[in-house]
This record gives C-alpha cells, structure tokens and sequence, in this order.
C-alpha cells in the first residue's frame, strides 16, 4: 500500500520543499516538478492544478494517438478506472437522501430474487466499502474459461449478477477488505431496481447531469486517448469492458470535468452535509478507504492535512484525482502509458507540494 512515508520520499525525490504557507501559483515551481518527472517516467497525457474548482495550471504533455501523432490536450478524454467508483457512491448517496435506499439494509431488500442467505448479510455499504465477502465470480470463471471473444458478446446487469456475483461468502461481511469487481457489479443492479432506468441513464440524472460534466461518460469517444502498454517498443493494450462494469471502472473523463466534480462534491451543495460526511468517512483503515474512494492523512505545510485521494488504473490509463480539503486545492493526472500507480501518486502529491 501506498502510505505517508512513501508520499514524502517521493516529494524529496522531485526536489520540492513543504512551505509554511501556501503561495500564489506562478507556475514556475509546477513546470520544474512536471519536468523532474518527464526525465524518470514516460509520462504523457494531462496535468491540472486547480484552486476553487477553477484551474491555476494545466499542461498537456505527448501525444494521445501516438501513430496518429494527435498530441494530448486539455480537452481529450481518459478511462478513468476506479475513480468510477467515487461517481457512482455519489449517486448512491443522492439516492440515499431521497429515502429511496438504506446503506446498511441487506441487499436483498432491493434485490429479492438474489440468494436469500447471502442477501440478508451483505449491505450496500459493504458493497462500497469492498468488505462485502463475495467473491470474484468473474475473474474466478474466466480464468478457468478464456474466451478471446468473451467482450463481443452481450449479458445484463441481472445476468452478470447471477452468472458471477451469487457465490459463497469468501468471508463474512465486515471482516477483510477485498478489491473486487463483483461489489459494483450487485451495486449497478441496485441502481438499476430502485431507479427503473439503465445504470448510465440514472448515474445522467443522479450525477453527471447535474454537475454539467458534458465529457464524462461510460463509453469511448473518437477523441479518447489511446491506450499503451509500452511506448518503445510502441504496443496498444486494450481496455474492454461491459455496461455492468461501468459502476467499478468503467468511466471515460477529462481533468476539466473531473475538477470540477472533486469542487462540487467536495466542497459545494451537491451532497448535504450529512451525506458528504458518510463519502468520506473511512471504513477500512489500513486502506485508507471510505465509500469508494480513498481518504489520506497526509503532511503539508509541515503538519497533517486531509486529502481525498482517487485513483484509476485500467489497461494503459493511469490517473489521479487528490483533492485537499482545507485549501480546497485538487490536482489531476491524466496519463495513457502504463507507469506505476505509486509513480502517479507521488507527482500527483508532489504537485500539492507546489500550491
């Protein structure tokens, strides 16, 4: 896991020094910690420093269709992976204060024709916290079937729920943390049952709509940036999914509109008090993690500050959304070339390090 001491390395190693107070950007210090880390990682794709939920640095950086030498802007959208996660717990909890749903009421209320056993145990908040206990059905059948052509057929919501998410218990509920794709998989399914629409269609209304996020969407683009699993030799790696895993990390974005939601949720009236606290209330400790993202203690200004910390890794996408809540700072990284997650977070941290 990546912790605090890890942050701090990381921060010394691009050379930038904690200040004592937070300065006015002139984007000098940015540009010298983006370039430290051109020179180590093959990083490209989109940088974005914002204050407020309104940008104070961007850079774009390569190419987003190398062959095509289309170069990167601020403008081109990404697979934003797990941060899909934090999207739809945003729903979920607009959901929430309606009175439509109860976190911690057992699936099956809104699930009925899920196994009864397993159903009466495992709550949504479980679900969004990954501490569930249902196994990985889905990664468990196609590694015993490999199928090259598994992506070019179709299943529903309810099917993928039968077919992959009904296993037993590979723990009781509440007692591991386990990162899986079946959480969000049954978490899409409820969605679905308690609005009567496609999972997309709500997350539209729920979400999207709402905070005007015009280039966030669960499908590709024609502009999507291409994604790599190496530059040299120069090697495509393809990012297929189905509809039903939208919820887990199946969401395409762009630094803009993910500024501007990380400003919204975080900051603004989109969730009530009571609801923005649950987002964020962490669940697991030793992963940092609340209702599908992270929450970090992590040192700036010579002292412990609260980030959210969102991250994203699919195929070739890498990305990053951190957001500081005192000064309402947020950084993201948008990045098409399979470097490390835990490079990711230490630019991303390094960044913070320059505001």
């Amino acid at each position: 896991m990546f912790g605090r001491r890890d942050f701090l390395a990381g921060t010394a190693a691009f050379g930038l020094a904690q200040t004592a107070t937070a300065r006015v950007l002139s984007g000098g210090a940015a540009d010298k910690a983006v370039d430290a880390f051109l020179k180590t990682q093959p990083f490209q794709g989109v940088v974005l420093i914002g204050k407020a939920g309104k940008p104070i640095y961007s850079r774009a950086i390569g190419f987003a269709d190398v062959e095509a030498k289309r170069p990167a802007t601020l403008g081109t959208p990404y697979a934003v992976a797990s941060i899909s996660k934090w999207l739809t717990s945003t729903a979920l909890l607009r959901l929430a204060e309606t009175g439509k749903l109860d976190l911690d009421a057992p699936i099956v209320r809104y699930l009925p024709d899920y196994r009864a056993d397993t159903g009466a145990k495992v709550t949504l908040r479980r679900l969004m916290t990954n501490t569930s206990g249902i196994p990985n059905g889905f990664a468990t059948w196609t590694k015993a079937n490999p199928d090259p052509d598994l992506f070019k057929k179709t299943f529903t919501t309810a099917e993928a729920v039968k077919r992959w998410c009904s296993g037993d218990l590979a723990f009781e509920p509440g007692t591991r943390f386990d990162y899986v794709l079946t959480n969000w998989i049954i978490v899409t399914a409820i969605i679905e049952a308690l609005t009567g629409k496609a999972y997309a269609e709500a997350m539209n209304e729920l979400v999207i709509g709402p905070l005007g996020l015009s280039r966030t969407m669960p499908a590709d683009p024609a502009d999507i940036a291409i994604s790599y699993r190496t530059l040299e030799p120069l090697v495509r790696q393809s990012n297929d999914r189905f509809p039903f895993m939208s919820a887990s990390g199946g969401y395409v974005s762009t630094a803009g509109d993910l500024l501007k939601a990380a400003h919204a949720v975080f900051d603004g009236t989109l969730l009530p008090p009571a609801r923005k606290k649950e987002l964020l209330t962490v669940g697991w400790p030793d992963q940092d993690y609340a209702l599908g993202g992270r929450v970090k203690s992590l040192f700036a200004d010579g002292m412990p500050r609260v980030f959210a910390w969102e991250t994203g890794r699919a195929a070739g996408y890498r990305s990053v959304l951190g957001h500081r809540f005192d000064d309402q700072t947020t950084v993201v990284l948008l990045n098409n070339t399979s470097i490390t997650q835990k490079a990711m977070d230490e630019f991303a941290y390094a960044l913070f390090g320059t505001v």
